[in-house]
């Protein structure tokens, strides 16, 4: 639909969008799974990922100036905002510099899933020598965790299917295990019976995380991207353990767009479609059909 030119306000800054990243968060706004939790003003633009083109500024904007390449975050349901639009509003704290070497669909693809890699990669300690078990390896969030905990020198046990591994092999993870060969944890403490340093899931429910924490070593870290974790329990088990919290900010974004001009990090854009795609990108999303990460084309 068409709606008004936004116009930024104190602090905001207004951008020609070139593109959206699609995350599942935006599938899960449109279905109304926050509820109460997270406001939303109509009409409302679904996305929170985009890169673009600094059009205007607001007062008080230091960081930016009109001609910009910019990327970072965009969803403000209170506001009704988003990403999947030709012109958006964003907070200026909200925003980053975009990654010189890269497209915009490329850097589209990177603030929300790269910045909870990063921080869940800093929150689990991971250093070199650290042996990480990450379960949801081939999505988003998992492919850049599996670079950034790699750079650091970890040993990455990522899951992938056979038609995945090779990919996840180039990304740096050491070994790979299909979870549909079997029970997983079965499959990890079968090679390593001493156990991994820190666990990562970002797919299991509580009953699945419950048995992939016999994988974690005494000490060890486990973690969970869906509140699957129960910390009196990993305490009672000797275990560090909390449900995944993402804490973005523009400094982060920088980081990223640093490793990504260094080489040191790669989006992989599964998909790139138009805008008027949208809808049916997102039900392929919520289905799991989704592969890599899915830009729009604006």
């Amino acid at each position: 639909m068409d709606l008004p030119q936004p116009e930024p306000g104190p602090g905001e800054v207004l951008v020609r969008l070139s593109a959206a990243g699609l995350n599942p968060v935006d599938w899960k706004l449109a279905d109304g799974m926050f509820g109460d939790a997270v406001p939303a003003a109509f009409p409302l633009v679904l996305g929170s990922d985009g890169a673009g083109e600094v059009l205007a500024i607001g007062s008080g904007v230091r960081r930016f100036t009109v001609g910009d390449a910019v990327f970072g975050q965009f969803q403000r349901p209170e506001q009704g905002g988003g990403s999947y639009c030709e012109l958006a509003v964003a907070e200026e704290s909200r925003l980053a510099h975009a990654a010189r070497s890269v497209t915009y669909a490329t850097s589209a693809g990177l603030p929300t899933a790269g910045m909870t890699a990063y921080n869940l990669v800093e929150e689990t300690r991971v250093t070199e020598g650290t042996r990480v078990l990450l379960v949801g390896a081939t999505g988003g969030v998992g492919t850049f965790a599996t670079q950034l905990a790699a750079g650091r020198g970890a040993e990455v046990i990522a899951t992938a299917r056979p038609s995945k591994a090779e990919l996840m092999r180039t990304l740096g993870a050491a070994e790979t295990f299909d979870h549909a060969a079997g029970p997983l944890a079965g499959q990890v403490l079968a090679a390593h019976p001493d156990g991994v340093d820190v666990l990562i899931d970002m797919v299991g429910g509580p009953a699945e995380f419950r048995e992939l924490t016999r994988t974690v070593r005494d000490g060890g870290t486990a973690v969970s991207l869906l509140g699957s974790a129960d910390a009196d329990e990993l305490t009672d088990n000797n275990l560090r353990g909390f449900n995944f919290a993402n804490r973005p900010s523009p400094q982060l974004l920088e980081i990223l767009a640093g490793q990504v001009d260094a080489g040191r990090l790669t989006v992989l854009v599964g998909r790139e479609v138009s805008l008027e795609e949208a809808p049916e990108a997102l039900e392929a999303s919520r289905s799991g059909r989704a592969q890599g990460k899915t830009v729009l084309a604006i």
